[in-house]
């Protein structure tokens, strides 16, 4: 019962303290929010699961390793960034490598609404008498056709204002979430009984696996596209913040969990965490569907319109975006209805590496012909051919 009400406490506590005006309607905050939304959405209830079932003890160290990939690929998007604003377009070494990069994007835009939406209907029949795969199929089928609605009769804008209360709700669970696995690691420390799981899978496939969970800690790019809305240097400071602050939370999550469960009591499929933290606290399971559900929405909503505006942009307007909203919901519920949610996120996976190392490229030519620094180019040289391998290589979780 205790644990219960400091959990609630928890939550309550952070939501009352992000929702506060001052913070809330503070500009850094706002712009920290879109692509913190992004990186701690779908990914926070999918990963600890595989981490811990894959890499056992070592779970924490792959973990860190996705966060510092991911890192990098954000510092090659802040180079852009930064070169845009000092240059203008010209600063866009090649207009083709621009071009590929934001039809990539559009895709992967696509895939990643299939994604959300895919474990939005995972989470809402998992504590219900209809949890079945076919079920949670119907579920996501109809939550396309809802946001095809939405989109194509009113549009999106009225929704937007939900992302950050959204993000607050989310961050607020999660901090519930990191306080109850906390009470449950001291316990089994006290008595003893903490766990050091083998890793059970080899080095090789442990690097594809994460290669193909790269779609997990995603999200930061989206600062690229705010500036209407941010001066590059609000941006800049906003995504590296974003990203900081997530790696922090989820290597924390990741710590917490990994010495804590035994390996029959991970199972490996998508709403895997809801059962796992039913060990931990009968509060968490129903804390952390609501946390999903909403997330979920909010993020394939975000996805949904960015997807339409960059399609109308790129086709110039010859695909409005309504079509392209149709075109999404109908590619996403193939995708529903042809692949399992681990083969969705090694596809989302591989499609944003392939735009990270457009990004890479285009960051290795501007570190060349405007810095003239080849410690730089060649930094981000590698660092595309790295996407490359992730866009090539990644595999789903089996």
């Amino acid at each position: 019962m205790f644990e219960t009400v400091v959990i609630l406490g928890v939550c309550a506590a952070v939501f009352v303290a992000l929702e506060l005006p001052r913070i809330r309607t503070l500009g850094f905050w706002r712009a920290t929010v879109t692509p913190l939304a992004s990186i701690i959405g779908s990914g926070f209830l999918v990963i600890g699961p595989i981490l811990d079932h894959a890499f056992g003890s070592w779970a924490p160290l792959a973990m860190l390793a996705l966060c510092t990939l991911a890192y990098m690929f954000g510092a090659a998007v802040r180079q852009n960034i930064l070169h845009r604003n000092q240059h203008g377009e010209t600063a866009s070494s090649s207009q083709i490598v621009e071009t590929v990069s934001s039809w990539a994007l559009s895709l992967a835009y696509v895939v990643s609404v299939a994604y959300y939406l895919n474990l939005f209907g995972s989470f809402a029949v998992h504590l219900t008498d209809f949890h079945s795969d076919t079920n949670a199929r119907f579920v996501t089928t109809a939550m396309f056709l809802i946001v095809l609605v939405v989109g194509w009769t009113k549009g999106f804008s009225a929704l937007e204002h939900l992302e950050i209360h959204s993000v607050t709700l989310k961050l607020a669970i999660i901090g519930g979430l990191l306080v109850g696995l906390g009470f449950h690691l001291a316990v089994l420390s006290a008595s003893g009984d903490l766990l050091f799981n083998p890793v059970s899978v080899g080095p090789w496939e442990g690097v594809t696996l994460l290669f193909g969970l790269i779609v997990t800690v995603q999200g930061f790019e989206i600062s690229r596209y705010l500036g209407n809305q941010y001066s590059p240097a609000t941006r800049i400071s906003s995504m590296r913040f974003a990203q900081l602050l997530s790696a922090a939370i989820y290597i924390a999550y990741i710590l917490l969990m990994a010495y804590v469960f035994r390996p029959e009591d991970i199972p490996l499929d998508e709403a895997g965490i809801i059962d796992m933290m039913q060990l931990v606290a009968p509060i968490l399971p129903g804390l952390l569907v609501a946390a999903a559900l909403a997330a979920q929405f909010s993020a394939a909503i975000a996805d949904t319109g960015g997807a339409g505006g960059l399609v109308e942009e790129l086709t110039h307007k010859k695909v409005p975006n309504k079509l392209a909203y149709a075109i999404v919901a109908g590619l996403g519920i193939a995708l529903t209805w042809l692949s399992d949610v681990f083969e969705i996120i090694s596809y989302a996976s591989r499609v944003f590496a392939f735009y990270y190392a457009l990004q890479a490229l285009n960051a290795a030519l501007l570190a060349w012909r405007i810095e003239k620094s080849l410690p730089r180019t060649i930094f981000f040289g590698a660092l595309a051919l790295l996407g490359l391998a992730v866009t090539l290589l990644g595999q789903p979780v089996e």
